[in-house]
């Protein structure tokens, strides 16, 4: 039998906590990379072209939104994991 994957409310925790480190406790350390990479792009391409008059909010609402994702991403996939491994385990 496999390891077991880490528990999805875990893994939820930590992506709340630090962008990426979700994926990265999944084991998919490159996924990480990559939404390290578009929160980076998307997250300075709005303050670059945000107004003068714009909160902290509306200029990095790219990076939000790419952290929200991955947020999303690292859950689902932990998920479906310990499903995968809870139903292989019982059957």
């Amino acid at each position: 039998m496999t390891k077991a994957p880490p528990n999805p409310y875990l893994v939820l925790a930590s992506a709340l906590l630090l962008p990426a480190s979700g994926q990265v406790w999944n084991g998919e350390a490159q996924r990480g990379l990559i939404f390290l990479f578009f929160l980076m792009l998307l997250g300075g391409f709005t303050a670059v072209t945000a107004g003068p008059d714009v909160s902290f909010t509306g200029r990095y609402a790219g990076a939000f939104f790419v952290h929200a994702m991955a947020i999303f991403d690292a859950y689902k996939r932990a998920r479906i994991r310990s499903a995968l491994y809870h139903h292989r385990a019982a059957g």
